[in-house]
Order: structure tokens, then C-alpha cells, then sequence
């Protein structure tokens, strides 16, 4: 079920879905909450689901005045307690973009986060990452069309399978129904806020049981960035998912599903390893 919260003077739209241990589902860059279809179809009959769309994506405006990424780590904070009140705590899953605010609200609002599982993760921008980031700015005011940067964008978001067999031509035909595109100064301003993340320094700080994970093939987030973020946080796991890019939670919904909730089920039942 679909409703806005207020959240720092900004109506953030959300949705929640199900019943059981509460998970908060933090999207990145672009992503309003349906890029998490498969994930509250697969896991709310198990699962409390929380998503939402992010300042400047989907159904939240994105203002005026710049954001921070302490500013959308303290709206997910605010989603959580309008949907749940005060002292309430989630598992938090944090995609990409996502996983940078789920870091920021680990650091921020530690109370908040009963576990953390960070997907196509970085720590710190390197000279190859920020490079990226200005070409895709320059290709969102640039692109002759919005299926055509789609096309261009979404080579370096999914494995060649989902380009062969179909699955990015779906996805892209969905975004361009979609009743609330991003514009590309949203877009670009977005963009902006995520390449300047840098957590390296705070990282240790992050308390919470924390799972990373990285596509073997993501040439976004590649798993180097992800083992950087892991060895910077006690205890937290790292693993490469084989043969995936960098949005498997799409690409291959039933194996991250199932490998997220065995992660949270350690967590609850206190067998996670110290």
C-alpha cells in the first residue's frame, strides 16, 4: 500500500508491504520503489517490506536547495519512524546508490538498523568511478532521446544474458510507461550526491551485522570497491555473486531473495558468527 510521508520538509513516497521482521529496501540512482518489484512480490509473505522513492525519483519531488547524502540517510530514518515510530529498528538493504544512504544511516542512526546488507557497494569514489559518473552526466543532457539513454546507460547496469535474452528491452519499455520519469537534472543532480560518497574513514564505526555483496561482472561497482567496504567493517561478510552485474536483486530475483533472507534469518536467530 502506497502513502507519502513527511520527512524533512520533503512528501516522500512510499510503500509497505507485508507482515514479519521489518526491512527497509533503499534504491539508487533513478530507482523509484518498483524497482524492487520482485523483492516485495517474493518476500512479503515472510517479511514487513519498506520502500521508497528517494528525493528527485518517482513520486518524491527532488527541491531546490542541493542534497546531501546525510540528508537522504536522515529521510530514511524519518520513512522508518512515520511507518513504524520511534525506536523502531529494520534490516536494512541498500542497492548501489542505496547502499550509500544505508551506510550514511548506519552512521547517522545506528539505533535504526538491525542489519545491514549493502549490494553494488563503494566506499570511496577512485579516479575510474568518477570518470564514469561525468560521462553519464554529460550522456543525460545529451542523448537524443530517453529509450536511447536507457540503451547507453544500461550497459554498464546488466549482464549481456539480460541484453540477449530480453530482459533490458522489458525493463526499458517499463521505464518509459512509467507515469513518473526522472528528468535528466534529477537525474544529474542525484549523480552528483552519490560520486561525492565517501565513508572509508567512518566505516569501522558501522556496528550492525553487515553482509556486502558484488556481482562478479559488475563493471559499476566492481567486487574490489565491495571488498574495500567489507574490510573496513568488523565482522561484515563479503561475497561475490557469480556471473552477476550489477542489479542481480533483478536479474536473478530468486537466488538474491534467498541468499538476503538467510542473512537476515542468522540475524534474528543470533547464529550470525561474531
Amino acid at each position: 500500500m502506497g502513502q507519502y510521508v513527511e520527512a524533512n520538509g520533503t512528501r516522500i513516497w512510499t510503500e509497505s508491504r507485508g507482515q514479519g521482521p521489518d526491512v527497509l529496501l533503499i534504491a539508487g540512482l533513478s530507482d523509484p520503489v518498483e524497482a524492487w518489484q520482485a523483492q516485495l512480490d517474493g518476500l512479503s509473505d515472510r517479511y514487513r517490506l519498506i520502500a521508497f522513492d528517494n528525493r528527485g525519483s518517482g513520486r518524491t519531488p527532488l527541491p531546490d536547495e542541493p542534497v546531501s547524502l546525510a540528508t537522504m540517510a536522515d529521510d530514511a530514518a524519518e520513512v522508518l519512524r512515520a511507518l513504524g515510530g520511534d525506536g523502531m529498528q529494520a534490516h536494512v538493504l541498500g542497492f548501489s546508490g542505496g547502499s550509500a544512504i544505508a551506510q550514511e544511516l548506519a552512521l547517522r542512526h545506528p539505533e535504526a538498523v538491525r542489519s545491514l546488507v549493502l549490494m553494488s557497494t563503494w566506499a570511496r569514489a577512485d579516479a575510474y568511478f568518477t570518470a564514469m559518473g561525468r560521462f553519464w552526466r554529460w550522456m543525460a543532457a545529451e542523448a537524443p532521446d530517453e529509450r536511447a539513454m536507457l540503451e547507453a546507460f544500461f550497459l554498464w547496469v546488466y549482464t549481456p544474458r539480460a541484453h540477449a535474452d530480453g530482459t533490458v528491452k522489458q525493463i526499458i519499455d517499463e521505464a518509459l510507461a512509467f507515469p513518473y520519469p526522472q528528468s535528466p537534472e534529477a537525474f544529474q543532480r542525484q549523480l552528483e550526491t552519490f560520486t561525492q560518497h565517501d565513508t572509508l574513514d567512518r566505516l569501522p564505526a558501522i556496528t550492525a551485522p553487515t553482509l556486502v555483496l558484488a556481482g562478479e561482472r559488475d563493471i559499476t561497482t566492481p567486487p574490489r570497491f565491495g571488498r574495500v567496504v567489507a574490510d573496513a567493517i568488523r565482522g561484515a561478510r563479503f561475497e561475490v555473486l557469480e556471473g552477476e552485474a550489477h542489479q542481480p536483486f533483478q536479474e536473478s530475483p530468486d537466488m538474491f531473495n534467498a541468499r538476503v533472507e538467510a542473512f537476515w534469518q542468522e540475524v534474528e536467530s543470533g547464529t550470525l558468527p561474531s
